[in-house]
């Protein structure tokens, strides 16, 4: 597989995905033509805010599979055109969250005692200090808009700085802001008039930016204004007329809604923003995540979340469902199990399913199992399809195969704290599947089609199912060694309504041929054996 990065990461990243096994090409500052011309040829794409991800370049990337933002945000992606295309779409959104909030804070008090403006001068020997008179932060109210990880950073150092913190964000609850001891604004019509700074602290968002010109006319005279977050979220041109007109005492911005090339020299630059024209305006070229800190942090970890991507581990793409209360290594078990029972029926049975049911029970029906039940319809379909199949489009790939997914949890318990079942829905009959997991992690089989059983799956397994009559193992075992095939783990179980009929799992150390497939199924009493493999 190919990757290409396309902007800076940090050597270590680096280093990792060249001992990958991976081919790396990089490829840093290329045009949007030059990326359309090379995309086909690559596997994944490592970008950071530079470089665009369009509906253009997903078309063209016919061999895409994971695009990675080394970074917080993924406004550079269009991550609609990436889902319909079954491409994952990962970022880093812990990696750089202290490096962003403490620039917004640098910003703060830049902005409020003029700092950059009094270096320039100092640099050109304009010592006249007089022209350089700040404000303190100390008892002013800064406005927050957007109380996630980093609006509540900025809020912690501010409040360190003896400031009021309000804050708006209709997403977080209102013990949060109790907690951290910040006052809650139901609107940023609310918020705005009060504010001596406010700064911005959201995700770009559809349908326009956040701040216009009829926020900044409700904000107060001599407000500053801070945005380390996106672009956009502003409209510049209502800020540099609030700033000229000296409503708006200035403004302190790392981030533009049309940015200049950051790789350009001086020289070569074309970029002009009014903005960048105004004493007041304290401007930085992106620099939220320029840190040392964050830039090992940020490369690294997409590093190692593409490479676990293309080896087809489980990693938190942007599109694939929110795993809110739960976390990816809390679910990892379930993960694996449903995805195995999800295997095990196109291996074991031919019947073309028309729904799959996956049933919770126990502990289990506590958490957010979205992503557990799509691992179910990955496992089920992957054994009959060669096509890109991953957590982002195997909904789109059952829905075309006329397959309906279906969730359903119960709090009736078995012997087991834990428990999924699957229903595998054909349309002459419905066939179960049932699994547990255990305290420490460890997965079991414990229903194969109404046999009850305690069984761990490994690699390789065979599912046997037999007449229940004496001698069967040891027949089964002969065959095996005379093959060279190991056996680990075995078990064997019946029930009252089997008619004499048992099922058998058998772990083995490796592929079984169809060879001595054949000469199990000729034992007398064998009806049916199938070869199970899981990655």
């Amino acid at each position: 597989m190919k990757i290409l990065v396309a902007e800076k990461i940090n050597d270590d990243g680096l280093k990792l995905l060249n001992e990958s096994g991976f081919e790396i090409d990089i490829k840093i500052g290329m045009s949007p033509e030059e990326l359309l011309e090379v995309i086909g040829g690559y596997d994944a794409i490592i970008v950071r805010s530079a470089t665009k991800v369009t509906a253009e370049v997903i078309e063209k990337g016919i061999n895409l599979k994971i695009v990675g933002r080394a970074g917080n945000g993924i406004d550079n992606i269009d991550v609609p055109a990436c889902t319909k295309k079954g491409i994952m779409v990962v970022n880093t959104p812990e990696s750089n969250i202290m490096a962003a909030a403490e620039l917004a804070v640098a910003h703060a008090y830049a902005l409020s005692r003029n700092i950059p403006q009094a270096y320039h001068c100092g640099k050109n020997k304009d010592f006249r200090r007089s022209t350089f008179s700040g404000v303190e932060l100390d008892g002013k109210t800064v406005g927050i808009i957007g109380y996630g990880r980093i609006g509540g950073i900025v809020a912690s150092k501010l409040k360190g700085s003896n400031m009021k913190v309000l804050a708006y964000d209709p997403f977080v609850n209102d013990d949060k802001f109790e907690q951290d001891g910040v006052t809650k604004c139901e609107t940023i019509d609310e918020m705005l008039p009060q504010c001596d700074f406010v700064t911005i602290h959201t995700p770009k968002i559809s349908g326009g930016g956040i701040i216009g010109e009829k926020e900044l006319a409700k904000c107060k005279k001599g407000v500053r204004i801070i945005n380390c977050a996106r672009g956009g979220l502003i409209d510049e041109a209502a800020l540099y007329n609030a700033i000229v007109s000296g409503h708006v005492a200035g403004a302190a911005l790392d981030v533009l809604a049309n940015e200049p090339n950051f790789n350009k020299d001086p020289e070569d630059q074309d970029y002009e923003n009014p903005l960048l024209t105004l004493d007041n305006v304290v401007y930085t070229p992106h620099l939220g995540a320029a840190t040392k800190e964050a830039s090992y942090n940020v490369g690294v970890a997409i590093a190692k979340i593409v490479l676990d991507g293309l080896n087809g581990e489980m990693v938190p793409a942007v599109n694939m469902p929110n795993l809110k209360g739960s976390n990816i290594n809390e679910l990892k078990p379930f993960i694996d199990l449903a995805q195995i029972l999800g295997g095990i029926y196109y291996q074991a049975e031919c019947g073309t399913v028309n729904k799959l049911e996956v049933i919770y029970s126990g502990e289990i029906t506590e958490k957010d199992t979205k992503v557990v039940s799509l691992s179910a319809l990955m496992g089920l379909i992957n054994q009959i399809t060669d096509g890109n199949v991953n957590y982002v489009n195997v909904e789109m790939f059952a829905k075309g195969m006329g397959i309906e997914l279906a969730e359903a949890k119960t709090n009736l318990l078995d012997k087991y704290n834990n428990m999924i079942t699957l229903k595998f829905h054909t349309k002459d009959r419905v066939l179960e599947l049932s699994g547990t997991v255990f305290a420490n992690g460890e997965i079991r089989i414990v229903d194969f089609f109404g046999y009850k059983l305690n069984f761990e799956p490994s690699q390789y397994m065979l599912a046997m199912q037999n007449l229940d009559k004496p001698g069967m193992i040891g027949q089964i075992g002969t065959i095996m060694g005379k093959g060279q095939i190991n056996i680990t783990a075995m078990q064997w179980s019946s029930n009252k309504n089997s008619e004499g009929k048992a099922v058998g799992f058998i772990s083995v150390d490796k592929h079984v041929g169809k060879e001595i497939l054949d000469e199990l199924g000729k034992i007398d009493g064998v009806q049916q054996v199938s070869m199970l493999e899981f990655n």
